[in-house]
């Protein structure tokens, strides 16, 4: 304890010198010294921003409803850098730094630190919703990168206020593709060396994953644009190309990274900066750029810079959908079609195409139910090889993974597409119907049955398929019947002497350990065996890569199912992403319908998520709905409940006198509905229509 406060006394003594060195700088007594990019922000902040170094300023942390306001212009970018942002934390965590990525304001509209530092990251503004401008902060990293628009390191006591100097923070701009400020990435630490010298790594560090999380903001904004990516070396040019430039069909440039954009400023020194062609910055023809895919193995070549007769390699990013019927067909004398084979990595030459129905290259049913995850893959891989043979294949996978939607994609992929599919869920049938329900019986087999009988599911998947789910809760009396079914191909009704010849495939699925039941009695294991004959493991969803695409197919078929057109906002779909999914797939599902179903504005938002979803995304916790609202903040008459703040008494004003037209009032204030729906429920504002509801 007596180090503690020892320490304690000398970083108090250290805070004490800095606030008299401002103070003297103040009074013009003392001249600045150090670096000229902190010297002219220690300048800034006592001539332009009259800040007291003799009274440092408290941290400034928004509230929950000015930090949504201000994550929503950037939520798409957030999208875009949350793998970056992963990777970089990850390298830097170890050594104790924290990660920030601000708004282009200063605001942290997205952090990463250390549980066990809380509290102590918490007082210094090392969290979600701290407002790092220069203007109040003084001298910061983030601040004054954003004032001087460059990448710089801020340690210790080269911040203003006297509260920051044990802190060392590293911060890099991010730009749009207009080359706009956008966002800023910094990395911090509560304790450091106390040279500079010893973050000499930040600096390359950040910078470089500032420009990757940039350029991969870049290639999704323009992802339905023709791109043209360069560098100065060939190698580099497909993995890390330094220049981007979009450009429409006709060759116009709409957008360009920052060394595009250094191309575009060294043409405009030579020629007025009019509407840029790409054909301007380089000696090529549009269509010997277009046709840049095929013109060499490697798909790329050697382009002149027309300003400095420099060599650039450059390659074609093409638009999301492919290359299919576009000018370039005819450019390399090819007709549409083969275009298309060629957009679809497919191949009408007799030499290179299979056409073995064992092993086929395309399996639409299977196709469909992953993107790029590995462990997918491999399983559909084999899937794919397993849906022509005459092997019974057993599924695993938690609850809700998808494996009857699995056996059934087998089912449509292999020889047996055109016969029944036949499912069982063995849970759900009552043990005493269970055998009735899969043998069948004849008339009068026993008391109760239907007249006339009936015809046992096995016999009913015959020339087809028969999933048997959840075979771990089969009774094991019934199991040694299943038996005999699988070794004969034949099934014995209820009441028949003679059996009944089936022709099948069994697919069987379970979320039940079966080795471990069968080592207790509870399953057979010859019938394990007969059962296994190929077994293909679903991963949980939570472990999935393809999380994204998932999430984003299954929400465009709810939409496409419900006939409706609503974007799933970047805060919704990392809330997605972040989710632990302990119901898997099936309950990834229920939350996009839950969302679809409830949703308040023209986008769906992390606010209409299930609560479950955005349980862990305490960034951003919910918005209570207007009913939840105490009534202690409210006015009451019987046509409107107006909040008592002078904000709120102006937007009821304002709700009144539009008719409740949500839409025109945003229009009014240059605000987007969900945000108008968010000050609405701040302050407790509830249309007419909703109010009778609420009341009932």
């Amino acid at each position: 304890m007596e180090l503690g406060l020892m320490k304690a006394g000398r970083f108090e003594q250290a805070q004490r010198q800095h606030i008299a060195t401002l103070v003297r700088l103040g009074e013009g007594r003392e001249a600045l010294a150090g670096r000229e990019i902190i010297q002219r922000s220690w300048r800034r902040c006592v001539d332009d921003y009259r800040l007291d170094p003799s009274r440092p300023r408290p941290v400034r942390v928004l509230t929950h409803a000015a930090l949504v306001d201000s994550r929503e212009p950037v939520d798409e970018l957030l999208y875009v850098a949350r793998a970056g942002v992963d990777q970089l934390f990850a390298q830097v965590a170890p050594m104790g730094y924290v990660l920030l990525l601000t708004d282009r304001h200063g605001v942290t509209v997205d952090f990463r630190g250390h549980p066990d530092q809380d509290a102590a990251l918490r007082r210094a503004g090392l969290y979600l919703g701290a407002d790092w401008d220069e203007r109040h902060a003084g001298t910061c990293a983030v601040g004054t990168c954003i004032h001087e628009a460059r990448a710089l390191t801020c340690h210790q006591r080269e911040h203003f206020d006297a509260t920051h100097i044990a802190l060392t923070c590293t911060a890099a701009p991010i730009h749009d593709p207009q080359g706009r400020p956008i966002a800023v990435l910094d990395i911090s630490a509560l304790q450091s060396p106390r040279g500079l010298e010893s973050q000499s790594f930040g600096l390359p560090l950040v910078t470089l994953y500032a420009r990757m999380i940039e350029d991969a903001y870049f290639l999704h904004r323009y992802r339905d644009t023709t791109i043209l990516r360069f560098d100065t070396t060939r190698a580099f040019v497909h993995f890390n190309g330094r220049g981007l430039l979009a450009f429409d069909p006709q060759g116009r440039v709409l957008a360009a990274n920052g060394e595009g954009r250094a191309l575009i400023d060294a043409h405009a020194q030579r020629t007025p900066p009019a509407p840029i062609w790409v054909t301007q910055l380089f000696e090529a023809e549009l269509d010997d750029l277009l046709a840049l895919p095929r013109c060499e193995p490697d798909q790329l070549r050697a382009l002149r810079l027309r300003a400095s007769g420099e060599i650039r390699f450059a390659a074609l990013v093409e638009p999301r959908g492919g290359r299919a019927r576009r000018r370039d067909a005819t450019v390399t004398g090819t007709t549409e079609d083969t275009a298309t084979d060629i957009a679809t990595g497919m191949t009408t030459d007799a030499a290179t195409t299979s056409h073995d129905p064992v092993a086929p290259t395309s399996t639409p049913a299977l196709d469909r139910l992953a993107g790029d995850d590995p462990a997918m893959q491999r399983l559909l891989g084999l899937a794919r090889r397993l849906c022509w043979q005459p092997l019974n294949v057993l599924i695993r996978g938690e609850t809700g993974t998808g494996k009857e939607v699995l056996a059934r994609a087998l089912h449509a992929s292999g020889d047996r597409a055109e016969g029944p599919f036949v499912a069982v869920n063995c849970a759900a049938i009552p043990e005493a119907l269970i055998e009735s329900e899969l043998f069948g019986y004849l008339p009068g087999a026993f008391t109760g049955g239907n007249p006339k009988g009936m015809r046992g599911l096995i016999a009913q998947a015959d020339g087809g398929t028969l999933f048997l789910d959840e075979i771990g809760d089969m009774p094991l009396a019934l199991q040694s019947r299943l038996l005999r079914v699988l070794a004969e191909q034949e099934v014995m009704p209820l009441g028949a002497e003679r059996p009944v010849k089936v022709a099948l495939r069994v697919v069987t699925a379970t979320h039940r350990d079966l080795a471990a039941l069968i080592a207790e009695g509870g399953f057979r294991e010859d019938l394990y065996y007969r059962l296994n004959g190929a077994e293909l493991v679903l991963p949980p969803l939570r472990e999935r890569a393809d999380r994204r695409d998932l999430i984003q197919r299954l929400f465009a078929a709810l939409t496409a199912e419900q006939g409706v057109s609503v974007p799933l906002r970047g805060d919704a779909l990392n809330a997605l992403l972040d989710a632990p999914w302990p119901g898997n797939v099936r309950q990834l599902k229920s939350a996009l319908a839950f969302a679809l179903a409830t949703r308040e504005g023209e986008r769906i938002t992390v606010h209409d998520l299930p609560e479950g979803c955005r349980a862990d995304r305490a960034s951003v916790p919910p918005t209570p709905p207007p009913s939840a609202i105490p009534a202690t903040t409210q006015v009451g008459h019987d046509s409107d409940d107006v909040s008592v703040e002078p904000e709120g008494l102006a937007l009821a004003r304002a709700l009144a006198q539009a008719g409740w037209n949500v839409s025109q009032v945003a229009r009014q204030l240059g605000v987007s509905r969900p945000t108008l729906y968010r000050r609405m429920r701040r302050h407790g504002l509830v249309p007419p229509n909703r109010r009778e509801a609420l009341r009932d």
